[in-house]
């Protein structure tokens, strides 16, 4: 400041303070010194490029992508801005853009793991993963102590059930090289709770919500974890505190009814399936779910009309038929437990209780077609 007011043409000194101020977040101030420093310094590149960080921080991925593209105008070799603009493109999810960005830094500056890490990214959400997986390899084998891209690699191998030992050790190497990443400990815990290892998984959620204890994710996780387990008393206080933490947490009503229906507490299954289809009422799943605790409290007329919505909503949910069937066979409606039944089969030839049930109905009604006169 004392510099520029000393010298109002001092270029360097406005584009300087506006790096200090970006590092203490202030973006509006930030951004008003890079102006000044190109309106006095046209054709130097990086106040351009700064000023597009800046933008990009402040969540203007238009403007940030405006100022890179005027830096790589000014200097077709600058290996950061096309970076950055790809993490501009990104954060866009225009991908195929974000990708060719990351591949001109790479191949001018092929040594920097970042490049590579950040285009590993892009192939991810793009759902290429494949080339995801070469590219955080290539970024390891550049830094070894790469953490994130050892935990990035991890969550494309943890997509793969045959991967999870893979997706185990990176993860392990990520926390290994940054005891405190919560997301790792998470994931390691989704890869063990997949792998059937529960003890594993609940410690892992359980480091992840010492870190995070803020984050919903890893007592949702915790939760799901004992459920399976059995232990629906801890499942439940898991999901309770991640409601807790967001309310609108979907998931976490329908799992904690879910405990609550294997405790046989169909009242307050009931009320989180409920709070569950109101903040998801697209969800077949709830209303299957709700339908089956009304159906074990022996409330049929609401039961079938849970099971009726979540065919609507997924018409080839074989397992909404069955039940319906079930329902209508315990309010002695034969004809449309058969129909339900040959609904089920008809999606799914195999099922066995759909088979066992339209006998059970047969056999009823021939018994009592016999005992009539």
């Amino acid at each position: 400041t004392k510099a520029i007011a000393l010298n109002p043409s001092h270029a360097d000194a406005y584009n300087n303070r506006g790096n200090a101020f970006s590092k203490k977040s202030n973006y509006i101030r930030a951004i008003a010194d890079y102006t000044k420093a190109t309106n006095l310094e046209p054709n130097d590149a990086d106040p351009y490029y700064n000023r597009g960080n800046a933008y990009h921080l402040k969540g203007d991925y238009d403007r940030a992508i405006a100022d890179h593209t005027q830096a790589i105008a000014l200097n077709p070799a600058y290996a950061d801005a096309y970076n950055n603009r790809g993490n501009a493109f990104s954060k866009k999810s225009d991908y195929v853009r974000a990708i060719a960005d990351y591949t001109k830094a790479t191949n001018l500056e092929p040594n920097n793991a970042a490049g590579y890490y950040n285009r590993g990214n892009a192939y991810s959400f793009k759902g290429d993963y494949d080339r995801a997986i070469a590219d955080y390899t290539k970024a390891i084998r550049l830094n070894p102590n790469f953490a994130d891209a050892y935990y990035s690699r991890g969550v494309i191998h943890g997509r793969k059930e045959n991967e999870l030992d893979r997706a185990i050790a990176d993860y392990t190497k990520a926390i290994a090289l940054n005891p405190s990443h919560a997301d790792a400990y998470n994931n390691r815990g989704n890869a063990f709770s997949k792998k059937s290892n529960y003890i594993r998984a609940i410690a892992d959620y359980t480091k992840a919500t010492n870190l995070e204890p803020n984050d919903a994710g890893p007592y949702y996780n915790r939760g799901n974890a004992y459920h399976l387990k059995g232990d629906y008393d801890r499942a439940i206080a898991d999901h309770t505190q991640a409601i807790a933490l967001n309310p609108a947490y979907a998931d976490a009503y329908n799992n904690r009814g879910y405990a609550f229906s294997k405790k046989s507490d169909y009242v307050r299954a009931i009320a989180d399936y409920t709070k569950a289809t109101n903040l998801q009422p697209d969800n077949a799943a709830r209303y299957f779910r709700r339908g089956n605790a009304y159906r074990l409290k022996g409330d049929y007329d609401r039961a079938i009309a849970d099971y009726t919505k979540a065919i609507l909503l997924n018409p080839a949910d074989f397992e909404a038929y069955y039940n319906r069937g079930v329902v209508h066979f315990k309010k002695s409606d034969h004809l449309r437990a058969i129909a339900d039944c040959d609904k089920a089969l008809a999606l799914n030839p195999e099922y066995v209780d759909a088979h066992k049930l339209r006998g059970q109905i047969h056999k009823e009604k021939g018994d009592k077609e016999n005992l009539e006169p």
